[in-house]
Formats: C-alpha cells, structure tokens, sequence
C-alpha cells in the first residue's frame, strides 16, 4: 500500500506538465470530507491515506504520495437535491432563505448562483417543497462550501448527530388562501 499523506490545493505551484503524468482518484463527498481512507487510483495502486485531522478534499486538489508521485483528486458524481427558485412565484431571494434554514441545520450545501445542491433528504426536499421551491434529483459532482470554521483553518466541531427537527416559522406571504404550485414543480 502506497501511504499519501499531503495535499497541494488545487494543484497550486505544479506545473503542467507534472499534473499531466499525474494518476488521478474519484471520490465521493463522503470520503473527501475524511483525512483517513484507503482508495485505488486511476493505475490500479492501493492509497491509504492519512492526511490532518480535519482536512477536506476538492475536486482538483493533488496528494503527494510517500515516493513523491502525484495523485490528482476528482469529485465523483452522486445523487444530489438540485434546489431552484420558482420563477412565476419568488424569487432568487427564496434561494437565499433556504440556504439560512439549512445552514441552522448544519446541512452540507454547495451554493450556486442560481442554485443550491444537497445530498438527498426526504425530510429536507419537503421542507424546501414547503417554501415553495423546486427540488429535483440529479447526479453531480458535490462540493459543498468550506464554512467560515473550515475556511479560517479550524477543525469540525462535530454537529454530525443534529437531525432536521424544527421547522421554520414564519409567514411568507401567502396564509389566508390556497393555491397550488404545481406547474413550477419541473419547470422555471
């Protein structure tokens, strides 16, 4: 087993030339947010890896591995909430509201200009469906935001066993009458 246990962020100071000799790993969110796991690269080596405690990966970063090659690390695509607002009847500031509500739940979101994504949740797709967002299923590539912890350079500090049991109350302008949003359920 080859032993890798450094990180060059998004290959930064590398030239070309090496990354393009460079084996490359697919991984999963999951395991990118773990500094210890074991993996095979795209030449058949077994890794393990064993990187800082509290280290994350991005897609594009490259690990060094004990005998100095250079592995460049890929986001696997997995399922994911795609998260939209629903044109005819918000607005890109419901987007904004939505990443609040989940954030309070410590939920893992990748922040898009026009989107957010999430890792799938029942719970959370009716919550989002409540506020009268589009969600749907895709299969993409997952990078969620640092956070101010992690981007500052601290550790997680474990919320992991929080489970998204409040609802947010608050009126949104549209008590006193029933209407359906169906037609903004697959389309902008």
């Amino acid at each position: 087993m080859l032993i890798v246990n450094k990180i060059i962020a998004a290959g930064r100071g590398l030239a070309p030339v090496l990354l393009a000799r460079a084996s490359d790993i697919e991984l999963d969110w999951d395991t990118r947010s773990k500094s210890r796991f074991e993996a095979n690269d795209s030449l058949g080596r077994r890794l393990g890896v064993f990187l800082p405690r509290g280290s994350v990966l991005r897609g594009g970063d490259v690990l060094v591995a004990e005998d100095g090659s250079l592995i460049k690390v890929r986001a696997a695509t997995q399922p994911v909430l795609v998260v939209q607002h629903c044109s005819q009847h918000g607005s890109l500031f419901d987007l904004s509201r939505a990443a609040y509500h989940l954030g309070n739940r410590h939920v893992q979101l990748e922040l898009q200009a026009d989107r957010l994504q999430l890792e799938p949740d029942p719970v959370l797709a009716a919550l989002l469906r409540r506020m009268h967002l589009i969600v749907t299923e895709a299969v993409a590539a997952f990078e969620p935001e640092a956070g101010a912890y992690q981007a500052a350079g601290a550790h997680d500090h474990g919320h992991a066993g929080h489970e998204p049991a409040h609802e947010p109350e608050h009126d949104h302008g549209h008590s006193g009458h029933d209407h359906d949003h169906s037609h903004c359920k697959h389309g902008h």
